[in-house]
């Protein structure tokens, strides 16, 4: 705890604030659910599940290419998964040699690495005289530019094709309930709100922040977890041995949904156990205090910054037994049920907590079971260090896998 938090407001709904957070954490988290990112299921959670499934399928179909070798699974991973999120957000897809969809690719990888280096200038920000941030923030700043100006050229795309669709040269008479993707809701909803007070909160800055924020958290976090379980699979072959035997059995070889996942208990104990020892954002997303308060006799002065240490409640000996192993039965009850401690918060908690947890609850298990479905993981360096490196993001360090087909 400590620093100013307005050091942190900007655009977007990561780190805003206020009537802005409100009017677009509200829009973000209906538009979600409109798409399939619901517990609830129906007709479009069905849709989003094929999609993620096909994706994930495509994955597979080019490892088969590469199986021969030890490889990297990482850059298929990206491909796949992104290919996805960006249906969903940008309504569009990319092939895997083109070149904006590389360059963006990049810009996610390292990003990530140069916002959680430059963290520290939170609190000293004499920091950004250092050679060393200088370059960060030269960094920062003209990816970020180089990045609205691809969003903007994507939002004028989205807006042509809803004219074109709807037969006119003007959004006046475009029906405001058929948004495609998260581009083309927003221009919606925009159109929607007879509030001028309200209206100004769906501005230009505002949708290439809120586009930045949704793309890139979505990729980075969800792409990250599926590398720590790859790896902790690769790492323990007996319980990636026993999970695969449970999909085989419940699911007989067909692609799994996520009606499926309470028949699945070690599986998703698996996927959980990799979300609770290696927690993709082991800091925490900053908070700040909007009035003074007092918590067990501490004075939390108004404005302070307040970061929730993920790290220290997953990694709790007196909650976890033998915190530093890797063990999913620690998840499933004497009933032979998942079972969650309220110590296990993957995806934040409060007022912040994390906007799209159903989807990637989505991407994680059917990404996992279709791969472990088809492939077997295993590295030929049985002491590769599973500690990772942190920016933004707790990252394993590249590796690579001996995979198998399963036959």
């Amino acid at each position: 705890m400590g620093g100013n938090v307005k050091s942190l407001y900007q655009p977007g709904l990561i780190c805003s604030e206020g009537d802005l957070w409100k009017e677009h954490r509200r829009f973000t988290f209906n538009t979600l659910r409109q798409f399939g990112g619901t517990k609830v299921g129906g007709t479009q959670r069905k849709k989003m599940e094929t999609l993620i499934l096909l994706h994930a399928l495509d994955f597979v179909k080019h490892i088969d290419l590469d199986i021969d070798s030890e490889i990297d699974i990482v850059p298929s991973l990206r491909h796949s998964l992104g290919s996805v999120i960006n249906m969903i957000v940008f309504g569009t897809s990319w092939s895997r040699d083109n070149e904006l969809w590389i360059w963006l690719q990049n810009l996610q990888e390292e990003g990530p690495k140069h916002l959680g280096v430059a963290g520290p200038m939170n609190f000293l920000p004499f920091f950004r005289f250092f050679p060393k941030y200088r370059n960060i923030i030269s960094f920062i700043k003209t990816n970020l530019h180089k990045t609205h100006e691809v969003y903007h050229e994507l939002i004028d795309q989205q807006i042509k094709l809803l004219q074109t669709t709807a037969g006119t040269t003007s959004l006046d008479n475009v029906d405001t309930s058929t948004g495609q993707n998260f581009i083309q809701c927003f221009v919606l909803e925009k159109l929607k709100k007879t509030d001028e007070n309200v209206r100004q909160l769906y501005n230009d800055t505002q949708f290439v922040y809120l586009l930045a924020d949704i793309f890139g958290a979505s990729l980075d976090t969800t792409l990250t977890s599926l590398r720590w379980y790859f790896l902790f699979m690769a790492k323990n072959q007996t319980i990636q041995t026993e999970v695969r035997k449970e999909l085989e059995e419940v699911l007989q070889r067909r692609p799994a949904s996520m009606e499926d996942i309470n028949q699945l208990p070690l599986f998703e104990a698996s996927v959980l156990e990799t979300m609770r020892i290696r927690p993709v954002v082991p800091i925490g997303i900053p908070h700040g205090s909007v009035e003074e308060m007092e918590i067990e006799g501490y004075r939390i002065p108004k404005g302070t910054m307040i970061v929730m240490l993920q790290w220290a409640l997953h990694m709790d000996e007196k909650v976890w037994e033998n915190p530093n192993e890797f063990n999913p039965r620690r998840f499933i009850n004497s009933e032979g049920k998942v079972e969650k401690s309220e110590y296990f918060v993957p995806f934040q908690v409060g007022k912040r907590m994390c906007v799209g947890e159903e989807l990637a609850r989505m991407f994680l298990f059917l990404f996992t079971s279709t791969i472990l479905q088809n492939f077997s993981f295993s590295l030929r360096d049985e002491n590769f260090d599973t500690w990772g490196e942190c920016g933004i993001t707790l990252t394993p360090y590249d590796y690579k896998l001996i995979v198998e087909k399963i036959k």
